[in-house]
């Protein structure tokens, strides 16, 4: 990995390695929380880590182990916004998958989504308060995530998917 900053496809790489050694107990918790903390320090690290634990079988973040809980508190901003955004992305995306008949990947959208609220649900309650508000007036069409639901062109039933998921947080 570079030094101090992973790129998304080395914190990817990694994580697909550590996760499956946790999984297969050749890693310990403690361990295993200290090589992703690695992954915490910039935005493309945890938006490779989350890629891999919010969407594969791999069931860490079902059974967040305490250290790790710890090292995504202390990551601080940047897990809640990029944690928020992923649960904006899956709740979408299970309204299209639906759309689409795809039983498959609109379980795997809502496995990211169920995540994705836990994890929220056991972070800084005050940053994510905050930070869940700003989507919401996203939603509304102000604001910097009025640009982000712009790009992805989610229509009203996708909005609707993502203010109830929202409101599921709290």
């Amino acid at each position: 990995m570079n030094e101090n900053k992973p790129t998304f496809e080395e914190a990817i790489n990694a994580t697909m390695v550590w996760c499956n050694a946790w999984q297969q107990g050749e890693l310990s918790e403690e361990v295993l929380s200290d090589r992703v903390a690695e992954l915490l320090v910039n935005k493309e690290g945890i938006r490779g880590f989350f890629a891999i634990s919010l969407a594969s079988d791999f069931a860490l973040l079902d059974r967040l182990p305490d250290s790790l809980l710890m090292e995504l508190r202390n990551a601080g901003n940047l897990v809640v916004d990029i944690t928020t955004r992923n649960l904006a992305m899956s709740s979408a995306m299970i309204i299209t998958h639906k759309r689409n008949k795809d039983i498959e990947k609109q379980s795997g959208s809502e496995r990211v989504k169920s995540r994705c609220i836990e994890i929220l649900r056991l972070l800084d309650p005050l940053s994510v308060k905050e930070r869940l508000e700003k989507m919401l007036i996203g939603i509304s069409g102000i604001g910097e995530d009025a640009d982000f639901l712009k790009r992805w062109n989610y229509d009203m039933e996708q909005k609707n998917a993502i203010k109830n998921s929202i409101n599921e947080v709290a």
